[in-house]
């Protein structure tokens, strides 16, 4: 393997780590395995640090695919809590507001998330890393300012009622970039007149990459020593 010319890794992303850990912590093993100072590592789409799952981490030259990867579709499983927001949409944050569910059936359920299928407009967290005046939404948010961002078009290709043990469900999800699991999760509590927070999230499949082809990393070191390094790494 040569990880300055170029190689792609694939991750199961643990809980609690954000996804800059996990990037600095491959980095970081690299390039003492490898003995150079300095070695370009980049990850392929932010995960939540409350959110595990796949993540494509890029060394060297194949940093330029990132894009690439970034566009692939997306699939997720979700659990959503109906009846109570918060104001990350997930556990980052505390309970704001509680709303009834007594009149949300399976049924209503199923059918509500139909509604969300092909092309929607989604407005995205404020606890988020999109730009708002060249800072990120999720830094303004934490200081308690306003965040108002604007609407994205992004695509919900197939969702899935996997389990309905109201108030709790638990969904898949394949879709576009740009989705935010989060969002959908508020915006389905609020069009079964409720109201919702995400309280799990996996990403299990990034275009054709599944859980099963991810490694742990808690166990990379060990895989490095397995492997076969191109000597060709090691130039400063």
């Amino acid at each position: 393997m040569n990880f300055t010319e170029g190689e792609v890794l694939y991750f199961n992303k643990p809980l609690r780590w954000t996804s800059f850990n996990l990037v600095a912590r491959v980095r970081t093993q690299l390039s003492r395995k490898i003995k150079v100072k300095k070695l370009k590592v980049g990850h392929a789409g932010t995960l939540d640090p409350l959110a595990t799952g796949v993540m494509i981490i890029c060394t060297g030259k194949a940093t330029k695919r990132i894009e690439e990867f970034q566009y692939q579709t997306k699939e997720y499983i979700a659990t959503i809590c109906l009846g109570a927001t918060t104001p990350s949409y997930d556990l980052e944050k505390e309970i704001d507001a509680t709303y009834p569910t007594e009149h949300i059936t399976p049924e209503m359920v199923a059918e509500t998330l139909s509604r969300f299928l092909g092309e929607i407009q989604q407005i995205p967290p404020a606890f988020s890393a999109c730009k708002v005046d060249g800072a990120r939404a999720y830094e303004l948010a934490r200081k308690g300012k306003e965040v108002e961002l604007k609407p994205k078009t992004l695509v919900i290709d197939e969702i899935e009622l996997l389990e309905c043990n109201l108030p709790e469900i638990k969904i898949r999800v394949v879709c576009s970039k740009g989705t935010y699991i989060r969002a959908l999760a508020r915006d389905i509590g609020e069009a079964l007149q409720s109201g919702a927070h995400l309280t799990g999230l996996i990403r299990t499949r990034v275009g054709e990459v599944t859980l099963e082809h991810c490694l742990d990393p808690e166990c990379f070191v060990e895989w490095l020593e397995q492997q076969s390094i191109d000597e060709e790494n090691k130039n400063d």
